[in-house]
């Protein structure tokens, strides 16, 4: 069928839903809900069989809704209604919630139920949920409606008709007050349960840290810190980028916070934000039992397994640099297997784009910051005493991938999606030795499609083109189980040492062909200009990025039905 997306912005749930749907067959391109005539236009030109709206702020026109039939996917139960479905879910602490896809009409949230899918909830960020377990529902929901659809047998059900009973209802947008702390009672799980149904938008305003740090402060990746004591509702505290706030019983670390009054009002590292006030804190950072941790290292049977849970996936040069340290050592104390385990959320995105439009020079920390991840990449390519393994639990885009890419083998799971792709962000070449990895993996051709394709894939399609080895597990739930399996077999097979020789030999070969520092050199030079240079999409682009700035237009590369339409007003952006 010829599916038309309309949606506020690609987001990671709607590029699954992308994939999916373009993995079972169909035609699908994508519009961005900018205006009415523009998404009426998209309609018209593309004659979809049917419109899917993944993400949406407004509701779609009724001209559109009347003429063809349009699948709204709603983050919430049947029967429930409103923008903020997932905010309340965690603040009411329910715990089962699910997605529903309903047909458009007069009545927002409304419509007849064509699909609906529920799932367990977990004490996890709103943004987590909606990556993680709203995701994965929404792609079997949204299968199943476009199924139905197809098969023109199942007619939708009225809300009104719905049985057994529905268990949502409608609910207004969460405010600041809805979910506004009380230091002096509530208790950790309290403010975690607040700061997270916020979490990443749009981040709890605390008026009692702002008023003790005179900013206008919004608080974000919380996590529990048992042994912290103070009074509560005060700093007491740092670890590594994080700051501990007291609790009635207890404390939370915050790794991001932001400061709407300052020049740079996005997220950024917690002690970066608040300066000398956080510098003059206790230091918690080697406590073993409490400390905020975005790098671990444990070894097991032969095995070493390297998690760093980066926020949103970001690598600053400050992380990338710690990073490379805590893979030296691990590779230092002899394993046989070495696991990169990313994080949870996200294997690894690449450059810290908010912390390069904090620094000073925009230019010289972008610099900075693709040579220290280039550092890291460089370090697992010439790693030839153990294999390495990337193992993909969440999604990964632009440098991630190719980072990832760097390992001897790739293992993920059929729910992650892959950006391989660095243009949209204003038309970069990007680094981390891809123009030598590439080729090696996927062969010259299907790496000039990747590249040139700028549209995120799928765990199946990753594998045919190379960029993924293994999918241990159809979901999330048992891959790290698989993993720890897989890399044990790994560590204890008989032809372990064979295998590490002809690495070795691989790696002499393709040294004496061209040296690797060649193919970093030739990459950053494009890389420079790309800094430096007299074109300014990049700062453009990322500063739009950052700052949130919602797009005029539609790329071409997912919008189809403009791409063959010539005449029409090219609607790209840089």
């Amino acid at each position: 069928m010829r599916i038309l997306f309309i949606t506020h912005s690609f987001n990671s749930l709607a590029q699954r839903l992308f994939a999916a749907l373009r993995e079972a067959g169909h035609r699908v391109s994508i519009e961005f809900d900018i205006n009415d005539p523009t998404s009426i236009e998209a309609v018209d030109l593309f004659r979809p069989d049917l419109v899917v709206a993944p993400f949406l702020k407004r509701a779609i026109p009724g001209r559109i809704w009347r003429s063809t039939p349009c699948l709204i996917v709603h983050p919430g139960v049947i029967g429930d209604r409103g923008p903020s479905a997932l905010d309340w879910a965690i603040l009411n602490q329910e715990s089962t919630w699910g997605v529903t896809v309903l047909q458009a009409n007069e009545v927002m949230d409304g419509g007849a139920i064509w699909a609906s899918e529920t799932f367990t909830t977990r004490g996890a960020s709103k943004s987590s949920l909606y990556r993680t377990e709203v995701t994965s529902a929404a792609v079997t929901a949204v299968t199943q409606a476009v199924a139905r659809f197809e098969g023109q047998q199942f007619q939708p059900q009225p809300l009104k008709t719905v049985t057994p009973p529905v268990s949502g209802r409608e609910r207004p947008l969460a405010r600041q007050a809805d979910r506004a702390i009380d230091w002096s009672i509530d208790e950790t799980s309290a403010v975690l349960r607040k700061i997270r149904s916020a979490d990443g938008f749009p981040g709890l305003r605390d008026a009692a840290l702002g008023a003790a740090t005179g900013k206008d402060l919004y608080l974000y990746d919380a996590h529990p810190a048992p042994t912290l004591a103070g009074t509560p509702g005060t700093l007491v505290a740092r670890s590594g980028e994080a700051v501990g706030v007291a609790t009635v019983d207890g404390g939370i670390w915050l790794g991001r916070l932001r400061d709407r009054q300052s020049d740079h009002n996005f997220k950024l590292p917690a002690v970066q934000v608040l300066g000398a006030r956080a510098a003059g804190l206790e230091d918690r950072s080697q406590d073993e039992a409490d400390a905020y941790r975005d790098i671990h290292y444990v070894e097991r049977e032969g095995v070493g397994f390297l998690h760093f849970p980066f926020y949103n996936g970001a690598m600053s040069t400050d992380r990338c640099e710690r990073l490379l340290s805590a893979y030296q050592e691990a590779v230092a104390s002899g394993p046989r297997v070495i696991v990169l385990c990313g994080g949870p959320d996200f294997w690894s995105n690449g450059m810290d784009l908010n912390q390069i439009e904090a620094a000073d020079s925009a230019a010289d920390e972008s610099w900075r910051n693709i040579n220290a991840i280039d550092d890291i990449s460089e370090a697992i390519i010439r790693t030839t005493d153990c294999l390495t393994v990337a193992a993909l639990r969440g999604n990964a885009g632009a440098g991630g991938v190719f980072l990832a890419r760097a390992a001897d083998e790739v293992w993920s799971h059929d729910e992650v999606t892959l950006n391989p792709h660095y243009k949209d962000m204003g038309n970069l070449f990007g680094s981390e030795y891809w123009t030598y990895l590439l080729p090696r993996c996927c062969g010259e051709e299907q790496s000039s499609q990747i590249m040139a394709a700028r549209l995120p894939v799928g765990i199946a399609e990753a594998q045919s083109l190379g960029l993924v080895d293994r999918s241990l597990t159809p979901c999330r739930i048992g891959f790290l189980s698989a993993v720890e399996h897989e890399a044990a077999a790994l560590a204890q097979a008989g032809d372990l040492d064979a295998r590490l020789q002809a690495k070795r030999e691989r790696r002499e070969h393709d040294e004496a062909q061209k040296p690797l520092n060649e193919f970093r050199a030739e990459e950053l030079a494009r890389m420079r200009t790309n800094f430096y240079g007299f074109d300014p999409s990049y700062h453009i682009a990322r500063y739009n990025f950052v700052h949130k700035i919602p797009r005029s237009r539609t790329p071409l590369t997912i919008a189809e039905h403009r791409r063959r339409n010539p005449d029409l007003p090219v609607r790209d952006v840089s």
